[in-house]
């Protein structure tokens, strides 16, 4: 939750007027064949002046990852509330894929930070830091039976493998091949941020695996909250940036596909809530 909180202002504190468009817009304008000068590289360049990114960060990518970390500490959030295994095994098995690609893909770009600030290290900090915590909660607790699950139907039983497998296949597309799978994103994304967001889509993946072979209400219910908000901010957040800067061609193939994909996490999230909801109702009936 600690680098959840870290970036959470981006979200909603976005100033396109002091952006990294307005001050260079070449990656807008020619793309991924622009190629920034590593000499002048700061360490932030954010959407307001300076926030606590460790690197570069264009106003769509701060809305997307604002977005994200928004879902991420609602999610936590109910780790919080229930305060039990359920869904806590959940919320770490995710939290511990999404903090190892991180910084995986950190350790194989750190031509992209600079050290000689002390937010690349806060960066390394907080993620290893997560990457251990969550993964001590989880080895302690390796031989603890989840709780009970509901039993899915089978609609649920054979759409749920292929949810996985779709994320994930396309989180490893991210993370081995990024600008290549990156091609569909409205807006120009460099290797390092694919490879920092397939940590989304292959934390995703995990998270409904997990879910599949033992499905606690708790954790369905968690999985979808989290599927909605990843989807709706998402989109939210192109709309609300591109209302300001104009720059993404919304009848582009990619485009579409971008939003396609989106869209259907965000809707799988409100099945998913639905169908948490009705055994939550079931129970409170019985």
């Amino acid at each position: 939750m600690v680098h959840g909180a870290f970036i959470f202002g981006i979200f909603s504190h976005a100033d396109i007027g002091q952006s990294a468009i307005s001050r260079d817009p070449a990656p807008f304008l020619c793309g991924r064949h622009h190629r920034p000068d590593r000499r002048r590289r700061p360490v932030f360049r954010a959407c307001s002046g300076q926030t606590g990114l460790a690197l570069a960060v264009t106003p769509f990518n701060a809305r997307f990852l604002g977005g994200f970390y928004t879902a991420e500490m609602v999610v936590m959030a109910a780790l919080l509330v229930w305060n039990r295994w359920s869904p806590g095994r959940l919320v770490l098995f995710m939290a511990f894929i999404f903090t190892v690609i991180v910084s995986v893909a950190s350790f194989i770009n750190l031509d992209y930070f600079n050290f000689e600030r002390k937010a690349p290290w806060l960066w390394f900090l907080v993620y290893l830091a997560s990457v251990a915590v969550s993964g001590l909660f989880l080895w302690r607790a390796r031989a603890r039976p989840s709780s009970k699950g509901v039993t899915l139907n089978p609609a649920w039983r054979g759409y749920m493998p292929v949810e996985s497998a779709i994320l994930g296949l396309y989180g490893v597309g991210l993370l081995l091949f990024p600008l290549t799978f990156s091609g569909i994103w409205p807006w120009p994304i460099d290797a390092f941020h694919a490879q920092v967001y397939s940590a989304i889509f292959l934390a995703g993946a995990g998270g409904i695996y997990l879910v599949w072979r033992s499905a606690p209400r708790e954790e369905l219910l968690v999985l979808g909250l989290g599927q909605f908000l990843v989807g709706l901010l998402a989109i939210l957040g192109v709309v609300i940036t591109d209302a300001a800067v104009h720059r993404i061609d919304w009848t582009a193939i990619g485009t579409l596909c971008w939003l396609t994909l989106f869209g259907w996490i965000g809707i799988s999230g409100v099945f998913k809530l639905y169908a948490a909801s009705r055994y939550f109702s079931s129970q409170s009936a019985s």
